[in-house]
């Protein structure tokens, strides 16, 4: 037998020897949420792109949480729904406590994500909220006038060119755009209220589209002081005396900055060994 061979015949061995530890497993969901993604965009979230992952996090049978990193200033409201109901789905099946963990921004549509988790930390420097809804365009119709340019088109359907650029825009058009707004902003309304439940005070100024930092979210819940977690909330979940072992990183994307405060393992692993430490300073979102 080989040298080869014979290190080979040993690795199960050693492997029956390691301890199982308990897992964390991470989800990066960095980016920008479209259904499909720019060529220049560092990243993009939607069901295609993040099922692997999320099936990979919910997959291990030692799994005692699942940690949402959420990067995101929002994007197609559709694609945000389809991941939220899937991590929602997973989490209900596995029954495992999902924490979503607010970076630099997550707003509108990245907010929605963060809702998907039973509990939602964010840096006092996050950017949350945004719970609102926004389209935009532009008008061409004096351009095509200026350049002696005529606009052809043909339809079937009296409604089919509604808010056609190179057409002037009509009142009836416009009214049925927002009629569209509100209604998806009723859901995105009802999903929040539905994933916060009773953590909700006061809505009164939660929904109007506005934008808060970590440190000034708590305020939008007049009469409850603002919340630190505590020192030792990686020993908080219910169900379990401790959140360390390993914490498995199931990434979304492409690689992004790591989210300070979490212990990793050497470059280039697969999974981040350690623990998963406290991330301070941090504190609740309102919504």
């Amino acid at each position: 037998m080989s040298v080869t061979d014979k290190l080979a015949s040993r690795i199960p061995v050693l492997a029956d020897r390691v301890e199982r530890k308990d897992v964390v497993a991470v989800v990066k969901l960095h980016g920008v949420i479209t259904p499909s993604p720019s060529p220049l965009a560092r990243g993009a979230i939607n069901l295609a792109a993040v099922e692997t992952a999320l099936t990979r996090a919910f997959g291990h049978d030692r799994l005692k949480a699942v940690a949402l990193l959420v990067n995101s200033p929002g994007g197609a409201p559709t694609q945000s729904g389809l991941v939220a109901e899937r991590i929602r789905q997973l989490a209900d099946e596995k029954n495992v406590p999902v924490l979503a963990f607010c970076e630099d921004v997550a707003a509108s549509g990245g907010y929605w994500l963060a809702c998907a988790a039973d509990e939602i930390y964010a840096h006092r420097t996050s950017m949350v909220g945004s719970i609102g809804v926004i389209s935009g365009g532009f008008g061409f119709t004096g351009l095509l006038e200026r350049f002696g340019i005529e606009r052809r088109l043909h339809t079937a359907g009296a409604n089919k060119s509604r808010l056609d650029p190179f057409s002037p825009e009509k009142p009836e058009d416009v009214e049925w755009l927002k009629k569209m707004h509100t209604q998806l902003h009723e859901l995105f309304v009802n999903w929040v209220k539905e994933r916060r439940g009773d953590r909700l005070t006061d809505t009164e100024d939660l929904f109007t589209g506005d934008v808060w930092l970590g440190a000034k979210a708590v305020e939008a819940r007049p009469g409850r002081r603002p919340r630190q977690p505590p020192a030792d909330h990686h020993r908080a979940l219910p169900g379990r005396g401790d959140l360390g072992g390993r914490a498995e990183e199931a990434a979304a994307g492409p690689p992004r900055h790591r989210c300070p405060g979490r212990r990793v393992g050497p470059a280039g692993r697969g999974d981040a060994e350690g623990r998963v430490v406290p991330l301070r300073p941090l504190t609740r979102c309102p919504v």
